[in-house]
């Protein structure tokens, strides 16, 4: 079942979806609208060869700050939200560009947000045939919001909870 604007607001309002900040305009007809924060991770061109056992991934990428960014064609960067979730246990969320965003040739790839995480999302953006320049605090995404059959067994407790800005993928040695 997809969760209403109605439905939305039940969960923020009784605690059990936290969304910090919150704006008026964030939640919409049936999800939430995140916007883009003042971090971005733009993955670096080269011939080192990044082996997936080893862990150390910070080479590979420039993190910038900044009030807006320039998405250069077929680029692709990690970007964060403003807002920090707190997702319960009966809830996870389908993540979609804007449909503006995905006119201009932007896209990101299938992203979920399971039951149970907390933190801001860190989303991979892929640039189009032309430079696009995002502002920090534009709406981006959209979250569709689906309520499980159940509560999780097993809630999510990986090693992106609590992340805050763009976060780097954590290889794990030997994973």
């Amino acid at each position: 079942m997809i969760l209403s604007d109605f439905d939305l607001w039940n969960y923020i309002r009784s605690g059990r979806l936290r969304v910090e900040p919150i704006f008026e305009d964030t939640v919409r007809e049936n999800g939430l609208d995140l916007r883009i924060g003042s971090e971005i991770a733009r993955l670096r061109s080269t011939d080192k060869v990044l082996d997936t056992m080893d862990g150390d991934v910070s080479e590979f990428y420039q993190i910038e700050r900044g009030d807006s960014f320039v998405i250069r064609p077929r680029e692709h960067v990690l970007l964060h939200t403003i807002e920090y979730l707190s997702m319960p246990k009966d809830l996870m969320g389908f993540v979609n560009l804007r449909s503006t965003f995905a006119r201009l040739g932007l896209s990101i790839p299938p992203t979920i947000i399971d039951a149970n995480f907390e933190g801001q999302l860190t989303i991979e953006m892929v640039g189009g045939e032309f430079p696009v320049k995002l502002h920090a605090g534009q709406r981006f995404l959209h979250v569709v919001f689906a309520k499980l059959t159940s509560e999780v067994e097993r809630p999510y407790h990986g090693r992106y909870q609590g992340q805050r800005g763009v976060r780097l993928p954590e290889l794990v040695k030997g994973s």
